[in-house]
């Protein structure tokens, strides 16, 4: 049976991607609108019938989307969608059955459909839309490295992730290489690297490489499905992502700021 979805999301780009993606998860699906305020989601349901699931950003162009509920009754599943993880709590006491974090993954969002499609016969109260363990890790507030400091002589250097263009391996060692062409070596991994850096500014691109959005300068279809990035400096190889990590990729790039 088609499922009929409403996509709530203030910024075209981010709309855009999930339709996307979503069309390429399940053919199947039927988008019937993209809104971008609380007035016209407002609007929306009270001319039209209800949808199967809703995705809902929760900042909208007009402010927070829990203003919508003041004044209609959304009895439908809902999958929030956000780059803030603050909102948990009254996410799930909205009929929510899912909660992604922007940048939004394929993976992610295919756990949550999985989610919509197992429940999608229950009530929204039932004990499958409570996952309190999850719920209490989201409810963690997730602080970003903004800074290394780098050891220089007697000195510590500071730099700023924000001028970093890339990291990558060189020798079993990690090294920074930022936007004007410095070169620090680092001592975390890139496994560390990728749990303390913002996902949205960072992406893992393949086992020696994890790239900030603004250093690409150009993406080429490559071989076999791959991709290579061309960045803003030069790099020493040919930075290459995999066919499996393109449709991540791709959300990622057109989700991120």
């Amino acid at each position: 049976m088609k499922s009929k979805i409403l996509i709530i999301e203030d910024e075209s780009t981010a709309a855009i991607a999930l339709q996307e993606t979503l069309k390429q998860l399940d053919a199947d699906m039927e988008i019937l609108d993209i809104l971008e305020s609380i007035e016209d989601t407002v609007a929306w349901f009270k001319q039209n019938s209800m949808p199967d699931l809703v995705f809902m950003d929760i900042h909208l162009a007009d402010g927070s989307a829990f203003e919508i509920f003041k004044d209609v009754n959304i009895s439908c599943p809902i999958i929030f969608c956000t780059a803030y993880d603050a909102y948990a709590i009254r996410a799930f006491e909205v009929n929510s059955i899912g909660y992604i974090l922007k940048p939004i993954l394929v993976e992610a969002l295919k756990k949550a459909l999985s989610r919509f499609y197992s429940v999608s016969t229950q009530r929204p109260d039932t004990a499958a839309f409570r996952d309190w363990e999850k719920l209490r890790e989201l409810l963690q507030p997730k602080s970003y490295r903004q800074q290394f400091l780098i050891p220089h002589k007697d000195r510590l250097i500071p730099l700023s992730v924000n001028n970093i263009a890339y990291f990558c391996t060189e020798l079993k060692q990690v090294k920074a290489v930022c936007l004007d062409g410095s070169q620090y070596m680092l001592e975390h991994t890139l496994e560390e690297l990728e749990d303390i850096l913002n996902p949205q500014w960072f992406f893992r691109m393949n086992r020696q490489y994890i790239v900030q959005h603004k250093a690409i300068k150009d993406i080429a279809v490559w071989f076999n499905g791959k991709l290579a990035l061309d960045l803003c400096i030069r790099t020493p190889d040919r930075i290459l992502i995999s066919k499996a990590r393109v449709s991540d990729f791709k959300s990622w790039f057109a989700a991120s700021v």
